[in-house]
């Protein structure tokens, strides 16, 4: 993964760097908006061996997630611009020395209607730091973050880069590596669509989506996207795959 003292070069684009700020976090809003727990189940590997060089290293459990009440949006497309109003922000507890690797911005700098107030958060353009911090540390991605987002390609994303932190890899194979975040991204959303909430007709509209956002990357590399990798059925058996791992 690629990443600099500025800006890092993210799947996503370039996402400018704000100063990075210091002081206490907690896992609840001050207006305490509930949290909605996210089953992430591990979702099983659909890329050549060799994309991933520690493939779920770290078993993907739930994800807190926060929205503000009635602020939910979930007409937002995805075409792989900067996921706006989405930030990882660091859980209540977590003690300063295990965290300070961390590149940290106050998270309420982008989410908003939370009650933030000096809580961090993971800066947006350090995915792929934290990604490598996590796997390098051993460290669970539930027991640091929880996920603000409110609207439907902020929470996609924040999905993407929660499978990015379980699936270490050196970022080398770009679309394929893309893909595998991609397909866990929309199985835990399938999953999860009545506590989003999300229709099965907008589900299927974000699916095609992020099937030609997909198809993109591979062209971009000189290379044909495989026929059907991300079709509906393939991602719902994805999905039963892991209901039938945990029965």
């Amino acid at each position: 993964m690629q990443s600099s003292g500025g800006v890092s070069k993210c799947y996503y684009g370039c996402v400018a760097r704000f100063e990075c700020f210091a002081g206490a976090a907690r896992v609840t809003s001050r207006q305490g908006e509930p949290a909605v727990v996210l089953a992430t189940p591990p979702i099983a590997r659909i890329v050549p061996d060799g994309v991933f060089d520690d493939f779920a290293w770290c078993e993907s459990d739930d994800l807190a997630w926060r929205c503000p009440a009635g602020a939910w949006d979930g007409a937002t497309r995805v075409d792989g611009a900067d996921p706006a109003r989405m930030v990882f922000v660091v859980r209540d507890g977590v003690p300063r020395d295990e965290r300070q690797w961390v590149p940290r911005e106050l998270a309420r700098l982008h989410a908003f209607g939370l009650g933030l107030g000096d809580e961090e958060a993971l800066a947006p353009w350090a995915i792929d730091d934290a990604t490598d911090g996590l796997h390098a540390r051993r460290v669970r991605p539930s027991d640091l973050f929880w996920l603000a987002a409110d609207n439907l390609n902020a929470l996609f994303w924040g999905l993407h880069d929660w499978a990015h932190f379980h699936n270490h890899g050196p970022f080398t194979e770009v679309a394929w590596t893309e893909l595998q975040c991609d397909a866990s991204a929309l199985a835990w959303l399938w999953r999860n669509r009545a506590l989003v909430p999300l229709e099965d007709a907008a589900w299927e509209r974000l699916r095609s989506e992020v099937e030609a956002l997909c198809a993109q990357r591979f062209a971009a590399e000189g290379a044909a996207m495989p026929p059907g990798t991300l079709a509906r059925d393939r991602v719902h058996a994805l999905v039963a795959a892991t209901r039938a791992m945990r029965s």
